[in-house]
């Protein structure tokens, strides 16, 4: 980290198909070893996926995916006088987003399906509905904020 000042923010450019920027984010986080084509494929197909099975558009879904998994608190280590508590924080936006990003992509990739196209359509589909492997990961998140909430004191 630089001491002098905060690093500044890339500016990400939207997706060429849909012009939305977070799904832009979405696809440089599921790239591999540079290749965006790939990732873009593999996007596009999954929502055209969802689209063809649930009947709506499937960038909604994307977008309510991504409210579903986004968490609210989180907890953070802090050191007190040698003993090391979990004190549980509120998220900023950017964070959560991340968190949410991230977590969508790991519970695709570790899916059972064939191809990531199915395994990220079908992870899409179960966040929207509030189920699937992403959202156990923020409702554990949520679990480990609320059994620390005695150590909220500690949050500096």
């Amino acid at each position: 980290m630089s001491r002098r000042h905060r690093a500044e923010k890339r500016v990400v450019h939207p997706d060429p198909k849909f012009g939305d920027v977070v799904l832009s984010k979405f696809m440089n986080i599921l790239m591999l070893d540079g290749k965006k084509s790939v990732a873009e494929t593999i996007m596009y197909g999954a929502m055209d996926r969802i689209q063809a099975r649930m009947n709506v558009e499937g960038l909604s879904v994307f977008h309510d995916a991504m409210d579903n998994v986004k968490p609210e608190v989180e907890v953070r280590s802090r050191r007190v006088g040698g003993a090391t508590y979990q004190v549980p924080v509120e998220v900023r936006p950017e964070r959560a987003q991340a968190l949410a990003i991230r977590w969508l992509i790991k519970a695709a990739r570790s899916r059972s399906e064939n191809t990531m196209v199915d395994r990220l359509a079908n992870e899409l589909m179960d966040a929207q509905q509030n189920r699937g492997a992403a959202i156990k990961k923020r409702e554990d998140t949520h679990k480990m904020a609320e059994a620390n909430k005695a150590f909220s004191h500690f949050r500096w």
